[in-house]
């Protein structure tokens, strides 16, 4: 079986889980969501635990097992707690500035890149002197705010000799040594 599918899902206080036929709907108090399940794996609620259960041993079978308990784990901790992620713009002249739902970035291009975000979706950009700005993105969808990062790291992604572009804050980059002096 799979380990990650056979462990349950606690529902904390103040959230509540319905299932209709094969759509699961989360709500909190940060949120809703809903996530559609395959009729193969069955969601069982009891005392404040959520428990899936497989209906055959088929690799298919396995394999949503666990993507369906996941899915509905990070639902519950996205309804509760919420995600964020934090971006770090690093480079001379790279600016982010956020207002509303959108986001400018200055990312040594021959123009400013404009992106505008849903409203699940709450974006703030800060830039210290002497620091490199940074962007954090928050909501209570986990699917929504790492696709957001993804998208905003990949228009800059980070290179390895000076380390400029858009990097997540503490990711570790692999740096290069450059060009070695004449002899």
């Amino acid at each position: 079986m799979s380990r990650i599918g056979k462990s349950p899902v606690t529902i904390p206080s103040g959230v509540e889980v319905k299932v209709d036929g094969n759509v699961v709907t989360v709500k909190g108090p940060k949120g809703e969501l809903t996530q559609e399940m395959d009729s193969c794996v069955s969601m069982n609620i009891e005392d404040g635990t959520i428990t899936f259960t497989r209906e055959s041993d088929a690799p298919d079978h396995r394999a949503k097992h666990g993507l369906y308990r996941s899915l509905v784990a990070n639902m519950v901790v996205g309804v509760s707690e919420g995600y964020t992620k934090k971006l770090e713009v690093v480079g001379v002249g790279y600016r982010a500035v956020a207002t509303g739902q959108k986001l400018e970035l200055a990312l040594g291009y021959s123009h400013p890149i404009v992106m505008e975000f849903p409203s699940e979706l709450k974006v703030s950009a800060v830039s210290e002197k002497g620091k490199a700005p940074i962007v954090t993105l928050e909501s209570h969808d986990k699917q929504l705010v790492g696709q957001a990062a993804a998208k905003i790291r990949s228009l800059r992604k980070p290179e390895p000799y000076k380390g400029k572009g858009v990097k997540y804050v503490g990711e570790e980059l692999r740096r290069k040594a450059g060009k070695s002096a004449a002899k």
